[in-house]
């Protein structure tokens, strides 16, 4: 059973050489089973390839020196799950919510309740796309330039599109969070738009995986005090001064 497991695994880790990623029900009909089958493929332990919002990715080796979506999505995926799940929790019906970039944020959509009605505003492609499994989710994505290494749109103009609006709430990643440096990140292309989330949003959320914890990254996204809240898979040892909210 489990040299079947390998087979299917190694399989769908050779289809993603010809492409970014491969849609649960098409990596079913690939393999000859069901979604089941491949969803319990991919929970029954590490492997190259994970799911992530709805889709099989590619479960590559950490690149330290710069940031690739690509890289990322793999890193951490039991503690993006638990932060998914405790961020998603906090979405009332009804809501606007901003969703940041990076592989975190795909596990707060991918723990929505597929019923639950909310308005949905993002800019990078990799949270479109887990958006636009949610039928019941209205989204709105900022356009502009498209970076390949973190899958965002930047703004060709001065204006964007979360000049015209308030989210009730904004999710904002982060690849590092120390108590001198603030929230940080690996890009400064993604400053512009949290910075934007950060005015505009009347409950502000970070969402950082407890392996970022004492982590200082050279895009430098605010002081800790700019947030509301931490939202993460685990309380930090060190008192950040911000309301924690975590298993």
């Amino acid at each position: 059973m489990e040299n079947r497991r390998e087979d299917r695994i190694n399989k769908l880790a050779q289809a993603l050489k010809r492409t970014d990623k491969i849609h649960l029900k098409e990596a079913a009909h690939l393999l000859g089973v069901s979604e089941m089958t491949v969803r319990r493929d991919l929970n029954d332990g590490p492997g190259v390839v994970v799911l992530l919002g709805g889709y099989i990715v590619s479960d590559p080796m950490l690149n330290q020196s710069h940031y690739f979506v690509s890289d990322q999505q793999g890193q951490n995926v039991d503690r993006k799950r638990v932060l998914g799940q405790q961020a998603a929790a906090t979405i009332v019906a009804g809501e606007t919510v901003y969703f940041d970039c990076g592989t975190t944020v795909p596990w707060i959509i991918d723990a929505i309740d597929d019923d639950l009605p909310f308005t949905a505003v993002c800019y990078a492609m990799n949270t479109f796309l887990a958006l636009k499994e949610k039928s019941a989710c209205r989204v709105i994505m900022s356009g502009g330039e498209f970076h390949p290494d973190n899958a965002i749109f930047t703004p060709l103009g001065q204006l964007s599109v979360m000049d015209s609006l308030c989210p009730d709430k904004a999710f904002i990643s982060a690849a590092g969070i120390d108590l001198q440096q603030g929230a940080s990140c690996y890009n400064l292309n993604e400053l512009p738009m949290k910075h934007l989330a950060l005015q505009r949003a009347r409950s502000r959320l970070l969402v950082v995986d407890s392996s970022k914890f004492g982590k200082v990254l050279p895009a430098r996204i605010a002081d800790l005090s700019a947030f509301d809240g931490l939202i993460s898979d685990a309380a930090p040892e060190q008192d950040f001064g911000i309301k924690v909210i975590a298993p």
